[in-house]
């Protein structure tokens, strides 16, 4: 993967496009061009026959440098660098700095195009194409443009890498009512993605969105702890909160603002809360599990129940409640 830097400073990640795929690209569309010329040509002979030796010369010359030359640079012109071998191959022509092709830089290519690939077979193109750290040609370098690859692996981008486990629910305090939708998105795009990013890049984006993160929820991230790492805490937190507000799991207005009375969800004990204040003391309330102070509470002591009697009743009389005169 080759890193291009726009005129904004703007790194891009491109695949360059290799021999095999190129040579390839360049026979489709060989060939394509071939036939229309082969066509055009039978139909011009037919057409100049009356004409002399030098009229159907220049006739000849005319028709191969506009099929053979002028066809490739206008499709490669008006489509972008998206010739027909390159579009059943998924390659573009772009220039250095990641834009689109005009004309220009379709005609310098087009025109050493017929030394490199018609003249000599493509054994210039190939041999350049080794050389060159990008795969260009001797076109593409006098032109200033290269040749990449358009499709390339999809990622899934619905799973998002879970945090470490000390790290999960270290900060089940924080108050995430002030974070922005549009925050979140980038933020679960980013880890969705980060590992198709040059590393450096990866690791500027991160910074970045951690910085946004910990403004907007008072939380630096904890030392030793990578921004990813931080920004993947946070954002499965904020899911276990959806979670448990949409499943009832210990949600909903008695979870409090934070939703921390709910079991974790990792399967052990919750750490102290990151940037958490401190557990309120129990004051008239009592320990946990004491009844609220608005609830009824009852002056009789808690009886147990009595079991059922099994088995049928030895006295009829005693069963049934009534009791026979002496």
């Amino acid at each position: 993967m080759g890193e291009l830097v726009t005129g904004e400073a703007v790194a891009l990640e491109l695949r360059p496009a290799r021999l095999p795929s190129r040579a390839l690209a360049v026979l489709l569309d060989l060939l394509v061009v071939i036939a229309g010329y082969v066509v055009v040509s039978v139909a011009l002979l037919a057409a100049t026959a009356s004409l002399d030796e030098a009229a159907r010369t220049a006739v000849a010359i005319a028709s191969f440098l506009l099929l053979l030359v002028g066809v490739p640079i206008a499709v490669e012109t008006l489509s972008h660098g998206r010739s027909l071998g390159k579009l059943a191959c998924g390659l573009r022509v772009v220039r250095d700095d990641g834009g689109p092709i005009r004309f220009r830089h379709a005609l310098v290519r087009g025109a050493l195009g017929v030394v490199e690939i018609l003249l000599t077979a493509g054994v210039v193109a190939c041999v350049a194409s080794l050389v060159s750290a990008r795969g260009r040609r001797l076109g593409d370098v006098f032109a200033g443009t290269l040749v990449v690859r358009e499709r390339v692996p999809v990622a899934r981008t619905g799973f998002l890498p879970p945090p470490p486990p000390w790290l999960a629910r270290r900060f089940s305090g924080l108050d995430l009512s002030a974070v922005p939708d549009g925050l979140w998105l980038e933020i679960r795009q980013y880890l969705g993605r980060m590992d198709q990013l040059d590393p450096r890049v990866g690791r500027t984006i991160a910074e970045r969105l951690a910085g946004d993160l910990a403004a907007r929820t008072g939380a630096q991230v904890p030392p030793g702890v990578s921004a990813a790492a931080f920004l993947a805490a946070v954002v499965h937190e904020r899911r276990d909160r959806e979670a448990r507000r949409a499943f009832g799991a210990g949600g909903g207005a008695g979870a409090g603002a934070h939703g921390s009375s709910a079991a974790p969800v990792y399967g052990a004990p919750a750490p102290p809360a990151y940037g958490a204040p401190a557990p309120p003391s129990y004051g008239d309330h009592g320990p946990p599990g004491a009844p609220s102070p608005g609830a009824p509470v009852s002056s009789s002591p808690a009886v147990p129940p009595v079991p059922p009697v099994s088995g049928p009743a030895k006295d009829e009389g005693t069963a049934t409640g009534f009791v026979p005169p002496a």
